[in-house]
């Protein structure tokens, strides 16, 4: 009888170029891809996991990602999944404006306030808490996520017991696994639900 997922090492994808122009990018069909930086990020994330046998692979739709994927995996053969549910915040008109017009935004708005044109912060949080929960029912035991600083910042957060999801870890290195056992991923679940909920009240 299969035992279930045991082991997911989730990473952010590499450094993208779009990361060095500093431009925020909510559409795959827009991703740029990985800078030459970010490929050796990858690399480097490869060898960290040169020894750990992968189960199986589950991957956002971004180029970034699953080119951060291919280089890790650095032609092992494992099986994949492209879970769209992982991909980066949908930001609407936001797409392609400078990261620091897009920290104002959200400054100036709550975590259930959409983006123009795109989903809210907390629309976001429920669809990652609903993708690694599907990850939590396969029957693959070790599972490898590549996909973005949010979800993963999300996931380290909750499964921490944060009552914010954007901390105490704010900053999520590229390409830098972060492992989670069954417990500590359905830890991250449950908090991501709690905390994006919509009858959730922010402290002030």
């Amino acid at each position: 009888m299969a035992l279930g997922v045991q082991l997911t090492l989730m990473a952010r994808h590499g450094q993208s170029l779009l990361n060095v122009d500093g431009v925020i990018n909510g559409d795959p069909a827009r991703d740029r891809g990985l800078s030459p930086r970010g490929c050796e990020e990858a690399e480097g994330l490869g060898r960290q996991l040169a020894a750990i046998a992968i189960d199986l692979c589950v991957v956002s739709e971004f180029p970034r990602a699953q080119q951060t994927l291919e280089l890790a995996l650095g032609g092992r053969d494992a099986p994949r999944i492209v879970d769209p549910e992982l991909n980066d915040i949908r930001v609407g008109d936001l797409e392609g404006a400078q990261i620091a017009d897009y920290e104002r935004w959200k400054d100036a708005h709550t975590r259930d306030d959409p983006f123009p044109g795109g989903e809210s912060l907390n629309d976001a949080a429920r669809r990652y808490a609903d993708a690694f929960e599907r990850i939590l029912e396969r029957p693959d035991r070790t599972v490898l996520v590549i996909c973005h600083e949010i979800p993963v910042r999300y996931a380290i957060n909750g499964a921490a017991g944060s009552d914010d999801l954007d901390g105490p870890v704010h900053k999520v290195a590229n390409a830098t696994p972060y492992l989670f056992d069954a417990a500590g991923l359905r830890l991250a679940v449950d908090q991501i639900r709690a905390l994006a909920a919509p009858e959730h009240v922010e402290r002030p």
